[in-house]
């Protein structure tokens, strides 16, 4: 059977030394190397730049060594993951950490391994093949970082799948093997009965479209703080009668971005066996069009009671997430976090691989932003501009979805999310996107979990460590 590319090699494994040296440290190792092995360097020109690999042969011909490259500090400050550059490059053998990469970047560098073993070849019918493995090092938590891997993978995955295979039915279906997987419990509200049950906004979102909308709601855990995970999972977003350019409808299978990295998150904290009660909230659409689709210019009363003026048709998605933070914010969670794919402002401002996030809870924000450097997820805080909101105030209506003018829209789109959250204590919004643009050290062109493994370092900050268990 094939080995799991994405998991670490079993430590009984034979394996070859693995050393992984800097650009300004290669002189002195190479100084303490036989002369075999610095005359075999010379020949290769090897020079330490990310992602190069020199593999060293026995006197028998047979692969006794090999080394890779971690770059200049220049190059690493302005790289991550740099190790997963270079597995793809190794000859295809088991290897070991045998020095060259400082404890404090040993976590992410495994990451990156891990995650450079990640393919999407569900439509493939030859798949990449064997590659390079590595065994767990001892000075890590070998398990913490295939949890992380295997979360990461399942959101790439969802992302990645087109939507034609990935609707509301498959999101899911998805929910509901996870939840078999752990021991977690599913309600799900679908169609008419979300009218019945008081989700107004989504079903106007998911009415067009001839896969019913739905709202998945999972539970587990019985002790501990309230943790509350929402998820935009709008599986295909056509713009609806605002109907979205080709070129920019093209990527749209990622609209439910929101609610694959927050089924990823969700993923790592049960793996992991926090002492919390998870709950995880996915309004699951497609914004589609029919004669039924909603109008530029209809007024929506949302689950809490706020009417919207739906000036834009393709802002559909803080639709969706008013009404399930209405309900998750019913329960006041201990902490409440919304991910979503929301705005092309937000990619504006900061590009595709820097997530901008809002809370005005301090505490949490700094742990964030702790986190997230720790563990290689860059996050940036923006504002909840209070002076910001008569923006988002028509003249018939409590809100506005799609405010004139083009200006901060990614704040006023977080502005408009938090008139739904007035009981949680700690919210955070996250304007992911869920999607990496070209192809990087451990992240591959294609879908992508932003945000997840920041908020997985920091909610034991705001919350204690004592969620922190053994699965």
């Amino acid at each position: 059977m094939s080995p799991n590319l994405t998991a670490f090699a079993s430590p009984d494994t034979a394996s070859v030394p693995l050393y992984c040296i800097a650009s300004e440290d290669l002189s002195a190792w190479l100084d303490s190397q036989p002369e075999r092995v610095r005359q075999w360097m010379s020949t290769l020109g090897f020079a330490g730049k990310i992602g190069e690999v020199a593999a060293i042969p026995d006197a028998a011909g047979h692969l006794s060594l090999a080394v890779c490259g971690m770059g200049t500090a220049a190059a690493r400050a302005r790289s991550r993951m740099v190790l997963g550059a270079a597995r793809a490059r190794l000859p295809v053998a088991c290897y070991h950490l045998a020095g060259g990469i400082p404890e404090a970047d040993l976590a992410e560098n495994m990451l990156g391994w891990l995650l450079a073993g990640y393919r999407f070849e569900r439509f493939k019918q030859q798949g990449t093949g064997q590659m390079a493995m590595l065994k767990p090092p001892a000075a890590m938590d070998g398990r913490r970082i295939e949890v992380l891997a295997a979360a990461e993978c399942l959101t790439r995955d969802l992302i990645n799948t087109p939507a034609a295979h990935m609707g509301p039915e498959e999101l899911e279906t998805t929910v509901l093997a996870l939840a078999d997987e752990f021991d977690a419990q599913v309600s799900v509200t679908y169609g008419e009965d979300l009218l019945h049950e008081n989700f107004p906004m989504i079903h106007a979102v998911g009415r067009a479209a001839e896969r019913i909308p739905r709202l998945l709601d999972m539970r587990w855990g019985d002790e501990g703080p309230r943790l509350t995970l929402v998820g935009k999972g709008v599986c295909f977003d056509t713009g609806g009668l605002n109907i979205k350019p080709g070129a920019s409808m093209g990527l749209m299978k990622k609209d439910m971005g929101g609610a694959a990295t927050v089924l990823g998150l969700a993923m790592m904290i049960m793996a992991l066996g926090w002492r919390v009660r998870l709950r995880v909230i996915i309004p699951a659409v497609e914004n589609a069009i029919s004669g039924d689709a909603m109008r530029p210019g209809d007024v929506l009363t949302a689950r809490n009671g706020l009417t919207v003026e739906v000036n834009n048709t393709d802002a559909e998605g803080r639709l969706v997430l008013a009404d399930a933070l209405s309900l998750a914010d019913e329960e006041t969670p201990d902490v409440l976090v919304c991910m979503a794919t929301l705005t092309g402002a937000a990619r504006v401002a900061l590009g595709p691989d820097l997530m901008p996030f809002y809370t005005d809870d301090t505490p949490l924000a700094d742990a964030l932003t702790e986190a997230s450097r720790s563990e290689a997820d860059p996050l940036w805080r923006m504002p909840f501009y209070t002076p910001y909101e008569p923006m988002i105030e028509p003249a018939i209506a409590d809100l506005d979805n799609a405010p004139a003018g083009g200006m901060a829209g990614s704040i006023t789109a977080a502005l408009f999310l938090r008139r739904f959250v007035t009981n949680a204590p700690r919210f955070a919004h996250f304007d992911i996107y869920g999607w990496q643009p070209k192809d990087l050290a451990g992240r591959p062109k294609g879908g992508a979990g932003q945000g997840a493994r920041a908020l997985l370092g920091a909610l034991p900050q705001v919350l204690g460590d004592e969620i922190l268990g053994e699965a």
